[in-house]
């Protein structure tokens, strides 16, 4: 994985699922990260390989429930983001999942309750040795990249500090987010202070926060100089952000997002809360294309409010006669 001059899909709860990553290369990202997934919930799971969708899932033991699902066409852009408290855990998690994605990523940087209550997530920005310890120990023991997602710290000195000891953990990369644990998304992002990492380390720095539009990835690397650049609310309102060519109109990305639904077999409260965040950005749930959304039970209910009937029944067709 060379994360030099790449334009990378943020990992995204609840979004960042295999039909949205392909929505997101689709349109020109090189690197596709995928939704935080804890490393409890990994352990509990198993590897197969799903013959009718093409897929490799790892499903929970018990349940039956993919946790996360992947196909060989993304395999070496996907990376599998994990929360995580413990070294030797971590590992456990990783060993499920490693042969089938890019890299390993650890969130150092989710300020939700679920993730800081547990240990994990921007917990972890105030323990640099059990940082040390994680990346240590993934890094000897796995054959794919390390690497890591922070938020800035309160000083500026303390991010570069923590950075250039994340950096002699061996990791491939850095992604920094430009917002303190304390800052909201309507917060400016803190490119500035972005700038003062890449500039401390000389492995990449993946920059992250305020990319809205195409040319704010070139702005972006200009202010901070980092490697490559991750985009997260900016590729949830329309995934073509990261189109040379600019943004397809809203509409037909949201289409062609339920059409990778339907293929994939989507969790259908994935798919509904991935479409009303698009939804909310540009219009109102409560008028009648976010109702409808909220309403429907099943990817067929969505394939049917978004005109995509057809290909519905095409691919459960095909599905029909591979298992037969």
């Amino acid at each position: 994985m060379d994360y030099r001059n790449k334009l990378v899909l943020a990992p995204m709860v609840r979004v960042g699922t295999l039909p949205f990553r392909m929505l997101a290369a689709q349109y020109g990202a090189d690197i596709t990260y995928g939704e935080e997934i804890i490393d409890h919930k990994i352990i509990k799971c198993e590897r197969r390989v799903n013959d009718v969708l093409g897929t490799t899932d790892i499903v929970e033991k018990g349940t039956g429930n993919v946790v996360f699902r992947t196909c060989p066409e993304e395999r070496n852009r996907v990376v599998f983001q994990m929360g995580t408290s413990d070294a030797m855990r971590a590992l456990k998690a990783a060993e499920i999942v490693c042969k089938d994605v890019a890299a390993v990523d650890v969130n150092m940087g989710c300020p939700r309750s679920f993730s800081i209550s547990g240990g994990m997530g921007s917990a972890l920005l105030s323990k640099p040795e059990l940082i040390h310890d994680i990346l240590t120990t993934l890094r000897r023991n796995l054959d794919v990249p390390i690497t890591c997602k922070i938020r800035l710290l309160k000083y500026p000195q303390d991010t570069v500090e923590l950075a250039r000891r994340i950096e002699t953990t061996g990791v491939s990369a850095l992604a920094v987010h430009g917002r303190k644990v304390p800052d909201r998304p309507r917060d400016p992002a803190k490119w500035d202070e972005i700038a003062d990492v890449a500039a401390a380390l000389s492995i990449p720095v993946i920059a992250n926060g305020d990319v809205f539009e195409y040319e704010d990835f070139q702005r972006i690397r200009d202010a901070t100089d980092a490697s490559s650049v991750m985009v997260a609310r900016g590729a949830i309102w329309n995934a073509s952000i990261f189109s040379s060519e600019g943004k397809i109109p809203w509409e037909d990305v949201k289409r062609e997002y339920v059409r990778k639904s339907i293929l994939w077999d989507n969790d259908i409260k994935s798919t509904k809360h991935t479409l009303k965040e698009m939804i909310a950005h540009y219009s109102s749930l409560g008028l009648p294309e976010g109702l409808a959304v909220i309403k429907s039970d099943t990817l067929a209910d969505l394939a049917k409010l978004y005109g995509e009937e057809e290909y519905y029944e095409y691919v459960s067709e095909s599905r029909r006669k591979q298992m037969t």
